[in-house]
C-alpha cells in the first residue's frame, strides 16, 4: 500500500479532531474529485512501519476522536488487504478511538469484508459533481451516505450516521 499524505489535527473529514491517512490509488476518478492526485496506485510513499507509527503516535493523543482513512479510495482492489490490517491493528490498539472510511463503492458491495465491523462510520459512494453540495455534511455530494456501520451491519439495513 502506498500513501500521500498523514493529516494531523484535522477537522473535515469526520466527526471530532482526527488523523488522516490518504492512501493511493482509484479507480473510480470522479469527475472534479477533491484530489485526484492519489489516483495512481504507485504516486505517493510505500506504508510503512514509520508512518503507521506516526498514526500511532497521533491516536495515543487524549484528544484526538479516530482515524479517518480516505485517497484515492482505501478499498482499491490493490489496497483492501493493507487497510483491513491496519483498520484491524488500530481498533485492537485504541479501542476507544473511532474509524471513519470513505470509499467509493457502495456499503451493499464491501458489507462482507471482514474487517467492516471495526469501522465506526463508512461514507460510501461516487463524488457526483452535479450533487455536490458545500453544506452536506462529511460527504462531497448528495448520493454519498454517511454510515453508521456497527447499528447497519446490527440491523442489515443502512443506518445513517446522526453525529456525536
Amino acid at each position: 500500500m502506498r500513501y500521500h499524505n498523514i493529516t494531523k489535527d484535522d477537522m473535515l473529514n469526520g466527526s471530532g479532531l482526527r488523523v488522516v491517512l490518504w492512501v493511493s490509488g482509484c479507480t473510480h476518478h470522479c469527475d472534479e474529485c477533491h484530489n485526484p492526485i492519489t489516483w495512481d496506485i504507485d504516486g505517493g510513499l510505500p506504508f510503512d512501519e514509520a508512518a503507521k507509527e506516526e498514526i500511532f503516535t497521533e491516536l495515543r493523543k487524549d484528544y484526538v476522536s479516530g482515524l479517518t482513512l480516505s485517497g484515492g479510495d482505501p478499498l482499491h482492489p490493490l489496497n483492501f488487504k493493507d487497510v483491513g490490517k491496519l483498520i484491524t491493528e488500530v481498533k485492537k490498539l485504541f479501542p476507544t478511538k473511532n474509524i471513519w472510511l470513505y470509499t467509493g463503492f457502495l456499503f451493499e458491495d464491501i458489507q462482507n469484508m471482514p474487517f467492516l465491523k471495526y469501522v465506526d462510520v463508512l461514507v460510501d459512494g461516487p463524488f457526483v459533481k452535479e450533487l455536490k453540495d458545500e453544506k452536506y455534511p462529511w460527504a462531497g455530494s448528495t448520493n454519498q451516505r454517511v454510515i453508521d456501520v456497527p447499528k447497519s451491519l446490527a440491523r442489515q439495513e443502512i443506518v445513517l450516521y446522526k453525529g456525536k
